[in-house]
């Protein structure tokens, strides 16, 4: 297969395995290609790609421009704090307004779930999900397996555990998705209230024993705490928290193995895990920023491959 079976990234349900795979192995180009004295390539030097960002974003938004531009797009950056979406303009009259301008592809992060999906049945562009409330981030959960593929050779048959807020991270649901879908042993780890109740039904174990946790795994993605989509208490203290679920480097060296450590960012260090676990050798997470780029152009150039 050299193309993707669908036309826009919405998310890592819409995709098959040969979908991975062929991203990969693109990324794995690509990768080479950001590491030579001579980082661009002239792939897409006629694609116009519009990042549509409504929620605040850093390394998300950077990765992809970085991304955009290595491969020659014209790139066109929107924030929605500083346009007409505050004086009550729709979703759909800001993209056309800007598709109007002739642009091919639209990155979008919004914080309604399911915001690329109705986009995609609206407007006229190829739509990469950067990112909806708290459903998917697809980017994040190829760029974590692919991460894991490099450490360790392979994802499926690996024993991986998601630690932290599951109820609130769209980097859980998407990297569960991919993970059982590359044949990957997936468990989820923390307080019994951010876990929701249908996690079971993905394939998904659950363990709230951290340590019980940590000694199945060969790997932990830990995530953090997401305060700014929570309205209610769903933890005594942030304090309680890290006691219970949180990696510290003595916890790490008392395990009878060595784990890969992960984390999508931005890391809240003292919380989740501490600074000497998050700067340690077992630790791959600038691997992670370093191949968000990569994979992100693979998407895109696999995207605008199919763009008629």
């Amino acid at each position: 297969m050299s193309e993707l079976s669908v036309n826009h990234l919405l998310g890592i349900k819409y995709l098959n395995k040969k979908d991975i795979q062929l991203i990969f192995e693109t990324a794995d180009h690509f990768k080479e290609v950001i590491n030579r004295s001579i980082k661009k390539v002239p792939t897409l030097r006629d694609i116009t790609i519009a990042n549509i960002f409504f929620e605040n974003s850093t390394r998300t938004r950077l990765s992809f421009e970085l991304a955009e531009k290595r491969l020659s797009a014209d790139v066109v950056n929107f924030s929605a704090a500083q346009s007409s979406v505050k004086k009550g303009e729709t979703l759909i009259d800001t993209v056309n307004n800007i598709l109007s301008m002739k642009v091919d592809m639209v990155v979008m992060r919004h914080p309604n779930p399911g915001a690329g999906i109705f986009l995609s049945k609206h407007v006229k562009a190829s739509i990469v999900n950067a990112g909806d409330g708290a459903h998917e981030h697809p980017t994040q959960a190829l760029l974590d397996s692919f991460s894991i593929r490099e450490k360790l050779g392979e994802v499926g048959g690996k024993n991986i555990v998601i630690v932290g807020d599951i109820l609130h991270s769209r980097v859980a649901l998407s990297n569960i998705f991919a993970l059982k879908l590359q044949g990957a042993n997936v468990k989820v780890c923390g307080p019994k209230t951010l876990i929701p109740k249908y996690i079971t039904s993905l394939g998904v174990e659950v363990e709230t024993d951290l340590r019980k946790a940590l000694e199945w795994c060969d790997v932990a993605n830990m995530l953090r705490v997401q305060n700014e989509r929570m309205d209610i208490s769903y933890f005594p203290s942030t304090r309680e928290y890290t006691q219970q679920f949180g990696v510290n480097k003595q916890l790490l060296d008392s395990l009878d193995k060595q784990i890969v450590i992960m984390h999508p960012g931005p890391i809240n260090r003292g919380v989740e895990i501490t600074s000497d676990v998050a700067d340690s050798d077992q630790s791959i997470i600038l691997h992670q920023v370093e191949n968000g780029v990569a994979i992100r152009m693979a998407v895109l150039y696999l995207l605008a491959s199919k763009i008629k």
